[in-house]
């Protein structure tokens, strides 16, 4: 007895039971969900209603031309939404970008340049260069030029209404002004290219 009374025998009644300790285990872990839901969708946690939104999934450059990888879904509050956004990527696929957007910035309307639909079989594209390469560096897509020769005495406008598809880098290994993709008529696309190769073409703004 002197034994067994010198010895400390814990109170089984304070440890916690299985069930509890699974118990906690689920709290902690809804706990943790709650959390990474929160911070993933920002409306959740002040109850302020959501629409799924597409966003730019990475850093993209004005004049890209957008694929279903370049954008995605995301859930933003209704009060937060800027007008005009997009609500379905299908909508952006082929598009044009007008300017340069960060990842994760919402899309909106203005963004997506005003260009000829690709599949328009009475349109073709034409990539040109320009006489003057700093002209290039103030074009946008979506933009209107007129198409001219650059030499006297025969200059003289190939075509009119052009719109800019998208403008290239300057590359550093040649002389040459950026290369500049145009959507114009299938008609006058052909002559526009041939000329291009022949003499220096240049643009008008409109």
């Amino acid at each position: 007895m002197d034994v067994l009374s010198k010895l400390r025998i814990p109170d089984l009644t304070r440890l916690p039971s299985r069930r509890t300790r699974l118990i906690r285990r689920w709290l902690a872990a809804v706990l943790l969900l709650a959390g990474v839901l929160l911070l993933a969708c920002p409306g959740l946690a002040r109850g302020a209603p959501t629409t799924p939104t597409v966003v730019a999934a990475h850093d993209l450059p004005s004049g890209a031309i957008l694929r279903a990888a370049d954008v995605r879904l995301a859930e933003f509050p209704d009060d937060a939404r800027p007008s005009g956004v997009l609500n379905s990527p299908g909508s952006v696929d082929g598009q044009v970008l007008a300017g340069a957007v960060r990842a994760g910035e919402p899309l909106t309307d203005v963004r997506l340049a005003t260009v000829p639909a690709r599949g328009d079989p009475g349109s073709a594209t034409v990539p040109v260069r320009l006489a003057d390469a700093a002209v290039a560096e103030l074009l946008r897509p979506g933009q209107r030029v007129d198409v001219v020769t650059a030499l006297e005495p025969e200059a003289a406008v190939l075509a009119s209404g052009a719109t800019v598809v998208t403008v290239g880098h300057q590359e550093p290994s040649t002389s040459k002004g950026p290369l500049v993709l145009l959507r114009l008529p299938e008609a006058i696309a052909t002559r526009v290219a041939a000329v291009s190769l022949e003499r220096p073409v240049a643009v008008t703004l409109r």
